[in-house]
């Protein structure tokens, strides 16, 4: 019988009568970030609250205990950013006066949503969800829990922050299936990012971050909240209805960063000097057909872009509707035309009925046809003499380690595990996924990288069959780490920094009021403070940031009028007027590739 008085409130672990967990380094006796929920709250007389994970918009999301099934879960809690507030008995969730219509239908939206995600099962990139329960004026989502790492966290774990194609395929087209479960469904995430997939311990991706389709473009009563460099250009206000293809542009975004090792470019200024890339090198190992549904499906404009999953898996998976066709000249390729929808952008539900038809270009997009030729041909001169090196240079001594290097099978099919002490997990995982199953647990250790195995069992020499669970014991890096102080940068460069070095980021629910002499959105304090001292790893530290300028309503007559800027984006009227600004560099390399 588990103890709850005995759980850990933020990893949900036994802990026994300890104050500091020793596996997450949460302290039992840390209050809540108000407005949330009380720690060891319940819900519906059945969930634990635990620790604040997240918030955005629409809603927060704790880690929770199933009192009935003993197991972790996260709760999802509906408590709108800016047109909803806490009650005085710190659970019931009331809205803001005036915002009474809005709340309820963003209440309703959350509901819709939650349901549909709960009525969808055995999807293998997808989180289950238990149960929707309706109590406090407000409403909660009950999901699995996922003791994993972000793919942001994974990728920047790898030694060289990115990862091959052969090891991203396996991961990335399971979650593409799942989106194409998702838009049947009539749901659209709008929300992919490297943030919100999670890394299972079965080495699996898992798409979270589902929030109602209002935190997910601007101009809304909500605070949005946008990944930039994975929001599409009809997410930041234009005309353009969200679908499929919104989704669409995401995936590719976070496949892009995956391959590439850098963030894409922020969808607004592309619009305006598209400079998005793909590195010579790196054009050089990527197949083209790869390259091709990137450029396909990262085109900015909707109308232009992959329109659905099926068309983005078979450019992905070089189908023969989708693969490169190849003329008599073996240096020349040419990407398919991309399908066109009509400008008045259709609803999901309305998809199959698109029309394919080529409309108008807008002025930025007029030489698209031309510059992906050239580039094409870029891509066809760069592969071809890759594969013309590869064959007759290739050396057995450099190639990856194998499954063979890593256990050894008898006649009686009985596999002898070696020592993978020492070893990343993640690739020992990658390699041996499919023939042995993994318990992990994770430890501090000074001695051992992060990432790194320290202990296995069974131990190395031992026999086992196929499908052995072997408990893995992996580094989680040192205990104790330094704060940085982070003050005068803007937050989300903040927040990147301290995460990369342990600590969990919450900013404070409220700005310093801004008198226009600080940058919007800059760090004016952080909590604690003390860059002398050292902290557990996962220890939490509160930004404050400073807010928007306040604007005079009555401007001094001496002075002109200051106007609010607006984040409605207004494409250019006039054409470029040199080179460079009509530059789309979609590969590196010595030769720019001029216009689009």
């Amino acid at each position: 019988m588990i103890n709850t008085d005995e759980l850990c409130m933020s990893c949900m672990r036994e802990i026994g009568n300890e104050k500091l967990c020793p596996y997450c380094g949460f302290h039992a006796d840390s209050p809540q970030i108000a407005p949330y929920l009380p720690i060891r709250s319940t819900i519906s007389n059945r969930y634990l609250v635990g620790k604040l994970i997240d918030y955005n918009g629409d809603g927060a999301s704790y880690m929770g205990w199933d009192l009935s099934a003993k197991i972790p879960v996260v709760i999802r809690e509906f408590m709108p950013d800016g047109i909803a507030e806490r009650a005085d008995d710190r659970f019931h969730v009331i809205p803001k006066p005036g915002k009474e219509a809005v709340y309820n239908d963003c209440l309703q939206s959350f509901t819709e949503l939650w349901r549909k995600l709960m009525r969808l099962t055995g999807l293998s990139a997808l989180v289950e969800v238990f149960a929707i329960i309706e109590e406090n004026n407000t409403a909660y989502a009950i999901e699995e829990y996922v003791d994993g790492i972000t793919l942001r966290e994974y990728l920047l774990r790898t030694p060289t922050g990115y990862i091959s194609w052969e090891k991203a395929r396996p991961l990335f087209m399971p979650v593409l299936s799942t989106l194409g479960n998702l838009h049947t469904a009539g749901i659209i995430h709008r929300g992919i990012s490297p943030t919100t997939l999670m890394i299972a311990p079965d080495g699996k991706l898992r798409i979270t971050g589902f929030s109602i389709s209002r935190v997910r473009s601007v101009n809304n009563e909500i605070k949005p909240q946008l990944f930039s460099g994975y929001a599409a250009i009809e997410q930041y206000g234009l005309d353009g209805k969200h679908g499929p293809w919104t989704d669409i542009y995401a995936f590719a975004a976070v496949l892009y960063r995956a391959l590439i090792g850098s963030d894409p470019i922020d969808a607004k200024l592309r619009a305006t000097n598209d400079r998005l890339m793909i590195p010579g090198r790196f054009a050089e190992q990527l197949p083209a057909y790869v390259i091709n549904g990137l450029i396909n499906a990262l085109q900015i404009y909707p109308e232009d872009r992959t329109r659905n999953v099926e068309q983005c898996r078979a450019e992905l998976s070089a189908a023969p509707s989708a693969a490169v066709q190849w003329d008599d000249n073996p240096t020349q390729v040419m990407p398919r035309e991309s399908s066109k929808a009509p400008r008045d952008f259709l609803e999901a539900d309305d998809e199959q009925d698109i029309v394919e038809e080529r409309p108008a270009k807008k002025s930025s997009g007029k030489k698209t046809g031309i510059i992906i030729a050239i580039c094409a041909v870029i891509v066809a001169v760069a592969v071809i003499l890759a594969v013309a090196v590869s064959l007759s240079d290739k050396n057995p001594d450099t190639e990856e380690t194998t499954v063979d290097d890593v256990y050894t099978e008898d006649e009686e099919g009985l596999i002898e595990i070696q020592d993978m002490t020492g070893w990343l997990y993640q690739d020992r995982e990658t390699q041996l996924g499919g023939v042995l199953k993994f318990k992990l647990t994770y430890e501090f250790s000074d001695d051992v990288e992060e990432g790194r195995i320290i202990s296995h069992t069974p131990s190395a020499g031992t026999k086992v069959k196929r499908g052995t669970e072997v408990q893995v014991v992996v580094s989680k890096g040192p205990k104790s780490i330094k704060l940085i102080s982070v003050v005068g940068l803007p937050y989300e460069e903040a927040k990147k920094k301290l995460e990369e070095i342990g600590f969990t980021v919450v900013k404070a629910n409220k700005a310093v009021q801004n008198d226009g002499s600080h940058a919007p959105d800059t760090v004016y304090r952080m909590s604690p403070s003390n860059l002398e001292g050292e902290f557990e790893k996962g220890s939490e530290v509160m930004l404050e940031v400073w807010g928007q300028i306040e604007i005079p309503t009555e401007p001094p007559t001496t002075q002109p009028p200051i106007y609010e800027p607006t984040t409605e984006y207004v494409p250019p009227t006039e054409e470029p007027t040199s080179s460079e600004e009509t530059t789309n560099n979609w590969f590196g390399g010595d030769t720019p590739v001029v216009g689009w």
